[in-house]
């Protein structure tokens, strides 16, 4: 059976993004399915921290066809997590592919020969709409959008989900909402309290019951380039997201 396709997305900065790519995808590996990272983000946070580097080739060399992707399919040194790496030439696809016919299926025919190896690809997007985020919603079965706990929280959101809207519309008609995740939540502050019971509220049934805390070793952890199931497994943050991968893994069935 081919992996499930999931886009990790949300155009806003700062959400624990590329944080909620590493370590549901290290906490899924940890449940022995097989997961691929490819990093979409030309800031190569993901890479730098899966402790790898880009490398002679990444993302950008198989996007604009000099290299296959399966050439590029790197162990993190995370059991059964391997990841695609990017770098800052990546940034030259939202200037080269303008006008070129069919660019957006480029990812998605990219994935499709490796699809089968494993049980959840998942995309870290860059916190921007551009062409690279509309190749990973192309390519995707599901969107993963983070949502930090504080103040304008909801703020970009519904830019993002016009932007699933029109390529559900158009280009991937299979693509879904996979579901919210609340990041940085504070229990101590009614400022979190507030933002998840609103966010709740908002997005009734789309959003995970798993909350991941603001949590200073999941911080740390990308520094150390590793996920945080193997910096500190007995960390809130690694229970948190050990929580959420189970609970993605039920809401799927």
């Amino acid at each position: 059976m081919s992996g499930r396709i999931v886009a990790v997305a949300n155009q806003k900065g700062g959400v624990g993004k590329t944080t909620t790519a590493i370590s549901l995808g290290a906490a899924l590996a940890a449940l022995e399915r097989r997961v691929l990272l490819v990093d979409c983000d030309p800031q190569g946070n993901a890479t730098r921290g899966l402790g790898g580097r880009a490398g002679e080739h990444h993302l950008y060399h198989a996007l604009t066809g000099e290299v296959p992707l399966a050439g590029l399919l790197h162990p993190s040194g995370f059991p059964h997590l391997d990841l695609v790496p990017s770098d800052r030439d990546l940034v030259g696809v939202e200037v080269e592919f303008v006008g070129l016919d069919g660019w957006e299926g480029r990812l998605a025919a990219l994935l499709a020969p490796v699809r089968d190896r494993y049980d959840t690809i998942l995309l870290d997007c860059p916190p921007s709409l551009g062409h690279l985020t509309v190749l990973a919603l192309a390519a995707a079965d599901g969107v993963l959008v983070p949502l930090q706990c504080e103040y304008f929280a909801l703020e970009g959101v519904s830019d993002l989900l016009a932007t699933v809207r029109r390529v559900r519309g158009g280009i991937n008609p299979r693509l879904e909402i996979e579901g919210i995740v609340l990041t940085m939540y504070d229990e101590r502050t009614n400022l979190s309290r507030d933002v998840q019971a609103e966010v709740r509220r908002h997005f009734p049934g789309q959003v995970f019951e798993t909350v991941v805390p603001r949590n200073v070793r999941l911080a740390e952890a990308p520094s150390h380039g590793q996920p945080i199931l193997q910096y500190d497994i007995k960390s809130r943050g690694a229970e948190a997201y050990l929580a959420l991968a189970r609970e993605q893994l039920r809401r799927r069935g």
